[in-house]
């Protein structure tokens, strides 16, 4: 049974751990994430999980930044 993704306004748990200067918006529903720098996503939980589903477990992005 899957439960439903908080409110938008609620941030990702990944928000939490991150640095303030790591957090940006979801590209999906702008909702808060850990998004920049080491280990961040453009994807925060509830986005993610529907998009690997799609992709497969081996989907990577790579980093255009250095």
């Amino acid at each position: 049974m899957n439960t439903p993704p908080p409110s938008l306004s609620d941030p990702d748990p990944s928000a939490f751990v991150c640095l303030g200067s790591h957090v940006g918006p979801c590209a999906v529903c702008q909702r808060k994430t850990h998004k920049y720098g080491h280990g961040g996503s453009p994807l925060c939980t509830w986005c993610m999980t529907p998009a690997l589903e799609g992709w497969g477990p081996t989907a990577r992005f790579t980093s255009t930044r250095s």
